[in-house]
This record gives C-alpha cells, sequence and structure tokens, in this order.
C-alpha cells in the first residue's frame, strides 16, 4: 500500500489557485520522504491575507510550473495510492478545483482526513488543529509550509495507528468507523466518520 500526505497552500481564497504542495511518503510506519514543490497560479492574484498565513509571494513562483505540470512529476505515485490530508476537505477541494480549472481528469485513489481521525482518537485535545497535535506529539514544525504540514499530518496518522495498535495506517478507518473519500474520473466521495 502506497500512503502519502498532501498539503497545500492557496494564492487566495479560490480554490483553484495552489501555490504550494508539500507531500509526505510513509512507508513502514515512518516517513521515508518529504518534498515541496512551488505552483504557479493560472491568476497570479495573491492576497495578502494568504501571504500572512504562508509567507508565498508572486515572486516565489514566477519561474515555478503550473499545476498541472508540478503534479504530473508525481502522477506514478499517487496512483493506487491512500492519500491523507489534514483537513481533507479543504486539500481535495484545492486538488479538483485546479483540475477542473485545468479541464484535466481526476486521478483514481482513495483519501483519509488526520482531523477527523484525530478527534476520534484524542478526543481529550481541545482543538485538532495541526500545531496542536504537533505539540501533543512533541513535534515541531513551521506551520503553513507545505511540506512541514504533509510531514506533521504523516507523523500524526502513524501516531494514531500506534496508539489503535494497529501496524497499518489502511487499518484505521475500520477501527473508527471511517469511510474514505475517493477521487476517480469527474468524481469524488467525501471521507466521512460515524459519530458515536
Amino acid at each position: 500500500m502506497k500512503t502519502i500526505a498532501i498539503d497545500f497552500e492557496t494564492a487566495n481564497e479560490q480554490r483553484g489557485s495552489a501555490c504550494s504542495v508539500g507531500l509526505a511518503w510513509i512507508e513502514d510506519g515512518r516517513v521515508v520522504r518529504v518534498e515541496e514543490r512551488l505552483i504557479r497560479p493560472k491568476d497570479m492574484r495573491f492576497s495578502s491575507f494568504n501571504i500572512a498565513i504562508h509567507g508565498i509571494r508572486p515572486a516565489h513562483v514566477e519561474d515555478a510550473g503550473e499545476f498541472p505540470e508540478v503534479m504530473d512529476e508525481f502522477a506514478d505515485d499517487f496512483l493506487g495510492a491512500t492519500m491523507i490530508a489534514h483537513n481533507a476537505a479543504f486539500d481535495f477541494s484545492v486538488w479538483r478545483a485546479c483540475l477542473d480549472l485545468y479541464r484535466q481528469d481526476y486521478p483514481q485513489l482513495s483519501y483519509l482526513c488526520s482531523v477527523k481521525m484525530a478527534q476520534k482518537v484524542w478526543p481529550h485535545l481541545g482543538s485538532h488543529k495541526l500545531n496542536i497535535l504537533a505539540g501533543h506529539l512533541g513535534l515541531t514544525f513551521t506551520h503553513h509550509n507545505a511540506a512541514e504540514d504533509a510531514a506533521i499530518c504523516a507523523e500524526a496518522t502513524i501516531a494514531i495507528a500506534r496508539s489503535l495498535n494497529l501496524s497499518r495506517i489502511e487499518d484505521v478507518p475500520g477501527r473508527i468507523g471511517m469511510k474514505a473519500g475517493r477521487l476517480f474520473a469527474n468524481g469524488y466521495d467525501a471521507c466521512t466518520c460515524r459519530k458515536n
């Protein structure tokens, strides 16, 4: 099973304005590779609000590839993978909006939401934001750097599986009543979690 955590940063309030992607590969219960790529949005409008969050400015992405070129580099990795995102509803809406913008087909993959997993497994935490989870796990990182966010998402997911005494991340959903989300040609199913 291929498992990859993903995180997007956007240039403005439009979901199709991805300006950075971070990826963290999980193998045998550990993060084995982390990558970040800057993305030149189709519309080079950067809001001051978003810049204040992630620090990425138009000058940083001028020479970067656009979304299709950047994501194409990882197409083989995504094929049949289980993806994880912290607040997957956001990151996968960014992915879909960018694909729609460029009139590209959706890749075929399933995905999990580490926020929903953390809420089920660590309900005692007051918040399940990435920085709170990092603190809970004794990890430090630069928040809103896509690569570091993806790596912390991956580490949190590994810790969640361990806390459930599971050796495989793909066994977590069955234990907590989660239904994996899916992307497929021209459509998607959201990741959901049973309330109890």
